[in-house]
């Protein structure tokens, strides 16, 4: 794609990569991704605000072609998908300077091999002139990176944000606009890539909101022409609020977990309680982060195997771990053929998940009448501790 006017003398310079799938061999990308690369021109210097995927140079090349000058490279976070192409870009401007924050330096010098004498540090809160624009930066560490930043332009009231924001969505669309999938996407990227970060994001977002913007230009995805609606979105996934809701993952080898997997959900249903049910032999991980990001409760269901929970359960769980999502309770159900030792393991798996226990429910072969009692009974206290949520603190008088 060309370069496309975002307002006066700012272009979006980027990428829109329709067909990858996959995101550091991990993370499911069912609506492709963009890297976006943005160039300031000011009456005196020009920037050029990150770069591309390296596997998508040809683009930003094209891009690039009749740009003189640059004075300015802006590394926002080091990752390859914003900074890859940056020593190609050096290479063709060899007057320009690369800027960006001191933690930042030294990652990228490791991962790019760059020459130390090209780089310029900036501090927090610290300007470069470009003439008749001014870009500010300003540090957001572990947003997702130790090292990441980002750059308001006040004179267009944009903010740069980087990972910040982002969303993995390929689109010709240059803004949001009145876009509804937009949300969802970009719920999927914060649950995949922001949610383990959420206390320290907390303190970012104050920084962001004393900014003064109408547009928020992310690295992925589009512009937000409306940034409320993604500002006030964040609010709310980093808060500590909760739904009444809980998500099931789960494997059943032989049907005996499916069965209790569905009476569970079926009487949860019955006592108001949202399901987010996942057969884990077929599920994109994506959508299960994004359950995970206000959910009160995770229910994990697992047949044994030797002795442990299924393979594909214990990623699961190392998974959401990993996320540290707001969950409140935890609890696990399965089925096990002659012992198991799944319950221990798996409560070990998830120290980072702040949540009470409230216990496990496993059979031996297929579950009967006791086992669905207990099952009810599991449900009546779901209800109840999300009843509990829901309702205000009581004041001390």
């Amino acid at each position: 794609m060309k370069p496309r006017q975002i307002t006066q003398d700012v272009q979006w310079m980027g990428a829109v990569d329709w067909n990858r799938r996959l995101f550091d061999s991990l993370i499911p990308l069912p609506d492709g991704t963009s890297y976006n690369a943005y160039l300031v021109r000011g009456s005196e210097k020009t920037a050029l605000l990150d770069t591309v995927d390296p596997a998508m140079w040809d683009v930003l090349l094209h891009q690039l072609d009749g740009i003189e000058k640059i004075d300015y490279i802006v590394s926002h976070h080091t990752e390859q998908d914003h900074a890859g192409s940056i020593p190609t870009v050096l290479e063709m401007y060899p007057m320009a300077t690369l800027v960006c924050s001191p933690k930042a330096k030294a990652l990228l010098m490791d991962h790019l091999n760059l020459d130390e004498t090209r780089i310029k540090t900036v501090e927090d809160g610290e300007t470069i002139a470009l003439g008749n624009k001014t870009l500010r930066f300003i540090h957001t560490p572990w947003v997702h990176w130790p090292e990441t930043m980002v750059t308001f332009l006040p004179e267009d009231r944009i903010l740069f944000s980087c990972d910040f924001f982002g969303s993995h969505l390929a689109t010709t669309d240059l803004f949001v606009g009145d876009n509804p999938y937009i949300a969802e996407a970009a719920k999927r990227y914060y649950a995949e890539i922001m949610m383990p970060f959420r206390s320290t994001i907390r303190n970012n977002m104050k920084k962001v909101r004393a900014c003064e913007f109408d547009l928020i230009a992310p690295s992925h995805g589009p512009v937000y022409d409306n940034p409320e609606m993604i500002l006030s979105a964040y609010e709310d996934w980093i808060s500590d609020a909760v739904t009444n809701t809980v998500v099931l993952p789960y494997i059943s080898m032989h049907g005996s977990t499916e069965i209790m997997v569905n009476y569970l959900t079926a009487a949860l249903a019955e006592r108001g309680v949202k399901v987010h049910k996942f057969d884990l032999s077929v599920t994109d991980i994506g959508k299960l982060a994004m359950s995970l990001v206000d959910a009160a409760t995770i229910v994990i269901g697992t047949p044994t195997v030797h002795v442990g929970p299924h393979p594909i359960v214990f990623s699961a769980t190392h998974l959401a771990n990993a996320l540290r999502p707001k969950l409140k309770h935890a609890a696990i159900i399965g089925s096990y053929g002659w012992g198991t030792k799944a319950v221990e393991q798996l409560t070990s798996l998830i120290p980072n998940l702040k949540v009470e226990v409230l216990g496990a429910v496993l059979c031996k072969g297929l579950p009967k009448s006791d086992t669905l009692a207990e099952l009810d009974a599991l449900a009546d206290t779901i209800r109840d501790k999300h009843l509990l949520l829901a309702k205000p603190p009581v004041c001390a008088s």
